[in-house]
């Protein structure tokens, strides 16, 4: 795995208003990504909310779905083991919700630089030391 991936960066390559991550998609196509089990819920929903405000249609969201599942996109299921010792201490410590905490615990616990556009998460992987992608 190359990196831990954040759902704000995925969204970028299906919604047309936003500025798609694209080396980002190459290098997971390459050398593939990791996210917390929350991942895809936090995907979906975001994709069924941008349906519905009409920034996606029903055909963009099938073909979303299709495209992402076609990454090599591990989903670490180890997630749920560390949400109340070390996730919910990472996000007391930085000010996080626990779900973005749940991405800077597992790139810290991988060892992997984190790929986000949240500003918030951002502050904080840079506090705990984490690489940042883009």
């Amino acid at each position: 795995m190359s990196l831990v991936l954040d759902s704000s960066v995925a969204l970028t390559w299906f919604l047309r208003d936003e500025m798609p991550e694209r080396a980002l998609r190459t290098r997971i196509a390459i050398g593939g990504a990791v996210a917390p089990i929350l991942w895809q819920w936090e995907v979906a929903n975001a994709l069924l909310m941008s349906e519905r405000r009409g920034r996606l249609s029903p055909a963009d969201r099938v073909a979303a779905f299709s495209d992402l599942r076609a990454l090599p996109i591990e989903i670490d299921e180890d997630s749920f083991t560390h949400a109340w010792t070390g996730t919910f201490a990472l996000a007391v410590a930085h000010r996080l919700t626990l779900y973005d905490a749940a991405y800077l615990e597992l790139a810290q616990r991988r060892g992997l630089p984190l790929a986000s556009l949240d500003g918030a998460l951002r502050a904080g992987a840079a506090a705990a030391g984490i690489a940042l992608l883009p």
